[in-house]
């Protein structure tokens, strides 16, 4: 319901929910109120006391609000500074909150010209204790990556919002919405701890308020707000609740670099320089190098970090200190108010790099056991590791991200199956040997696709045992293991290469009615049942394995297709045998007596059975055998 006078106009929903106060006996008139401010939002909505930070900023928005001077009465809360922007429909307050402050609400009272306009309730709420004391993953965890719209529509009643510009919803197209969503991912925690996953990884749940394409999630409209296609904020809480009661962490796909175009505050941004190029749009150059290369130009620099990554993704300008500031307590709000497991941020080398430093090291002394994992596609390990946490560069850059995407072991890793023949493997050997230029090689996320790239299936030429080749090799190589959603199920994009909607295509099962369910396993093929069952049963094995999570690594330089390599620590040794030849190969373990140790026995983890180790070990083709030295 809109309450207008003249050129104002007022939701009254929107107002009650603010809790905007009629001053006085309610003579205020419209005309008045019209004349001084409207309170349209104020972010954070909420905030915590005991924070090691004690300083918060207020980004206020609304009408003529930068015109109004705010004063707060609540013991332990003072402000400390009051900043008006461009646009005078903005005003940002800086609030210290002293040690001992109780929790509660307190009203934010705004004057212009010593008059009283309206009054703001905030509140202050306790620590969530959870949040600081059960969060971060590791070695130890399992991410299964997941694309929310496609993998399962637990109320269909939300598919539609009438408040949002992108309407249709169809399944068959790829680039649709196709109505999955958080009541689906809650109803499939129990197939994913049945599965062995510790952690879930879903792409953005907040709002991407955009004309059409906004099913992945990457545009967002407002940083403080949930897609109604997805839920509610109450549904996202009881999505981290849930999984975490079934051993699950929840990481949050955090997105600083840009957001979407239809952003609530971009027909009035509250500084001109709020976002690069606001005036004459340009596209970044993707010269993710610009960071590291000492040679680099200006202009490519600039273009790099301020350029747009796509027209219609604004990029955020990170030298703008309010916009920093926000966008760092936009992130530290998530993690208080869900009890996060993590973040990953994407696109992490196109924001300013001092922010980046800013933004991750903000959040690690808040949280001293939490962990970021930072999007770095780049192939060159001198470039991933230049990002990690406790990296001694040539710049003195420092970093506070614990965790970098390791593609230049999912290239290798590739093409080490992919490609015909047995001289592949030496491209892996030569990868994981790299591992010297990193400060934490065991910190850094290991996988075989995600949901910018060739379904693994697809990248092993739909080869059952090369996608369990490459599989076993993800899960007992050094680092944190992210695997796909519907991988277990043998999803492939085959039909079209390179194409994100067909990559990121619909969990079977999801969806009421269909003919085929990986969740109960209704009509799966055989290789399916295979791949599933192996995973399952991989997974389970990896969760005790500590020699897995922390052990070490002694790796031999492939012969005849074979690799080889041990995890091991003073009482375990896991060794692992890829075999790529099309038969079986006996091989020398003479050869291997380093990383064997005269053990005489093993038990093949897959199979089950318990093998003798003589001076030769028969192995099968196209397989990675996977061995419990005894």
């Amino acid at each position: 319901m809109k309450l207008t006078h003249g050129s104002c106009s007022w939701d009254l929903n929107r107002l009650a929910m603010l809790h905007l106060k009629w001053i006085g006996s309610g003579v205020l008139t419209l005309w008045a109120l019209c004349l001084f401010a409207q309170i349209e939002r104020i972010e954070p909505m909420n905030w915590w006391v005991g924070m090691k930070n004690p300083e918060l900023q207020l980004l206020v928005h609304g009408q003529n609000i930068g015109e109004t001077t705010p004063s707060i009465t609540y013991p332990g809360v003072s402000i400390k500074a009051i900043h008006r922007a461009d646009s005078k429909n903005y005003l940002f307050i800086d609030l210290l909150i002293a040690a001992g402050t109780k929790p509660g609400s307190f009203n934010i009272n705004f004057r212009k010209t010593g008059q009283a306009t309206q009054s703001f309730k905030y509140t202050l709420l306790p620590r969530n204790k959870v949040a600081q004391t059960q969060m971060g993953f590791s070695s130890k965890d399992v991410i299964y990556l997941i694309t929310p719209d496609r993998f399962a529509n637990g109320d269909p009643s939300n598919d539609f919002s009438d408040t949002l510009r992108e309407k249709i919803i169809d399944r068959k197209s790829d680039y649709l919405r196709h109505g999955g969503d958080i009541r689906g991912i809650i109803n499939s925690l129990d197939y994913l701890a049945e599965l062995g996953i510790t952690a879930i990884w879903p792409t953005p749940f907040l709002e991407n308020n955009m004309p059409a394409w906004s099913y992945h999630g990457y545009a967002i409209t407002d940083y403080y707000k949930v897609d109604p296609r997805f839920g509610t904020l109450a549904d996202y809480k009881e999505l981290a609740d849930k999984a975490r009661q079934k051993g699950i962490k929840l990481i949050k796909d955090d997105v600083v670099n840009h957001s979407g175009i239809k952003y609530w505050w971009m027909p009035d941004l509250p500084f001109k320089n709020w976002v690069n190029f606001p005036d004459s749009m340009q596209v970044t150059n993707h010269r993710r190098t610009i960071n590291e290369d000492l040679y680099a130009a200006q202009v490519d620099k600039k273009l790099m970090t301020e350029g747009w990554f796509v027209p219609d993704m604004p990029d955020l300008n990170h030298q703008n200190a309010f916009l920093a500031k926000y966008l760092i307590q936009n992130s530290i709000w998530w993690i208080e108010t869900l009890a996060l497991g993590g973040i990953r941020q994407d696109t992490y080398p196109y924001s300013e790099k001092s922010f980046l430093k800013d933004w991750s090291c903000a959040i690690m002394r808040e949280y001293p056991n939490f962990s970021i994992v930072g999007e770095e596609w780049s192939t060159n390990p001198l470039i991933a590791a230049y990002w990690q946490q406790g990296k001694k560069n040539h710049d003195g850059y420092v970093s506070c991200l614990e965790s970098p995407m390791d593609f230049p072991l999912q290239q290798a890793l590739a093409q080490a199956l992919a490609e015909p023949g047995n001289r592949g493997l030496d491209k892996l050997y030569e990868a994981l040997s790299n591992d010297f230029v990193y400060a934490n090689p065991q910190a850094l996320m290991v996988f075989g696709e995600n949901h910018d790239m060739d379904r693994l299936f697809t990248q092993m030429k739909q080869d059952v045992d090369l996608l369990q080749m490459a599989l076993t090799y993800l899960l007992t190589v050094r680092g944190i293991p992210q695997l796909y959603y519907g991988t277990e199920v043998l999803l492939q994009n085959t039909a079209k290469p390179g194409d994100h909607g067909l990559i990121r295509s619909d969990f079977p099962g999801g969806w009421a009615g269909d003919a085929v369910n990986g969740f109960t396993g209704q009509g799966l093929n055989a290789d399916q049942v295979r791949i599933q069952s192996f995973m399952k049963k991989i997974l389970n094995w990896r969760k005790q394995k500590s020699v897995i999570h922390q052990g070490k690594t002694l790796h031999f330089a492939p012969m005849d297709g074979v690799y080889v390599y041990a995890r091991y620590t003073a009482t375990e040794t896991v060794l692992v045998v890829m075999n790529k030849n099309a038969g079986a190969k006996s091989i020398d373990l003479e050869h291997y007596a380093e990383a064997i140790k005269g053990k005489t026995s093993a038990l093949d983890v897959l199979s089950g059975e318990t093998i003798a180790l003589g001076k030769n070990l028969v192995v099968k083709g196209k397989m990675a055998t996977v061995l419990e030295l005894k």
